[in-house]
């Protein structure tokens, strides 16, 4: 099976979309996993016990940096931890459905067959995603409440521009799937000791998100430099707000967690300030930001808006 790394080289070799989407087309076909058949949801070991140490987050990262966490009972911190993991899958199937919708518009409008049948295959695999995290929040028995308000009310203008301005419609793909994939990627990569029920979902996650980062960024690759003069500058203006938002949305400690916790505004505050977190979040975005200055879409005039938001990266 071709590697992530691989599929990287390919598409930065400047193979066109519509054969990389025939290829990726295969693999979908020789490698695609079922949220139910490929994870032993009942297995003893799986259980999902809201006082394992296991969900206790890490000193190296965010809220577990801080001493506010590191003060509280080990069962509390577990219990949060969890809860963390909780809020981000809800999130996360709501991402894929609003996903999973722009590829259906994108579909329908599609001419190339192979690009179409693509489209077809990574919607099916977002499905077995959004079973898997929905599964895992039924399972946890703890509420979370996904997507804010506001960003509930724009899913269907992003849903709609998949099919008129498609291009900012997979920035915000990347902007959903980049931080979550480099996040789940480090902590695999990672020594500490991680439940095996989240282990399976990660592995399975970041397998196939290799092929739908790899499809995302072929289009811009080759969509991008087409965009007259208009649509060029209103992505050039809305891509690091895309960005901005989606990054914190997806690592971020979600208000709801903050409110039932009882985390002071203080250490929110601290979190957000913390250099190696900023690190965390700035580096979680390397990939399309690489990809957007390639392209041409990081013009000097937009860096203030890329350095206000916090998404510049080592560019700043």
């Amino acid at each position: 099976m071709m590697t992530p790394m691989a599929l990287e080289e390919n598409v930065a070799r400047g193979e066109g979309l519509a054969t990389l989407a025939a290829r990726l087309c295969r693999k979908s076909v020789d490698k695609h996993h079922d949220a139910y058949g490929d994870v032993a949801w009942d297995a003893p070991e799986n259980r999902l016990d809201p006082a394992d140490p296991r969900w206790i987050v890490g000193a190296d990262r965010g809220l577990g940096r801080t001493r506010w966490y590191r003060d509280l009972a080990p069962e509390v911190q577990a219990r949060l931890g969890l809860h963390l993991i909780v809020c981000a899958m809800e999130t996360g199937w709501q991402f894929e459905n609003v996903l999973s919708r722009g590829l259906l518009e994108l579909a329908f409008e599609q001419p190339d067959p192979w690009v179409r049948r693509y489209a077809y295959h990574e919607l099916i695999e977002e499905a077995q995603h959004t079973l898997m995290f929905q599964e895992f929040v039924r399972r946890s028995g703890l509420p979370a409440p996904g997507l804010p308000v506001r960003q509930r009310r724009l899913a269907g203008r992003v849903v709609s521009r998949a099919r008129a301005f498609p291009e900012l419609f997979f920035v915000f793909v990347l902007g959903g799937e980049d931080p979550i994939d480099h996040a789940q990627r480090t902590v695999l990569a990672g020594e500490r000791a991680l439940h095996p029920l989240v282990r399976r979902i990660m592995q399975i996650h970041v397998t196939e998100e290799a092929r739908h980062l790899a499809f995302a960024r072929a289009y811009l690759r080759e969509r991008a430099p087409r965009l007259g003069t208009r649509e060029r500058t209103a992505l050039c203006l809305l891509a690091p707000v895309v960005l901005g938002q989606m990054t914190r949305l997806m690592l971020g400690v979600p208000a709801f967690v903050a409110e039932r916790y009882r985390i002071p505004a203080t250490v929110l505050e601290e979190v957000r300030g913390d250099p190696a977190e900023r690190a965390h979040l700035s580096g979680s975005l390397d990939k399309v930001r690489s990809l957007l200055s390639e392209l041409g879409l990081i013009p000097t005039w937009t860096r203030p808006v890329w350095r206000g938001l916090g998404v510049l990266g080592s560019q700043a």
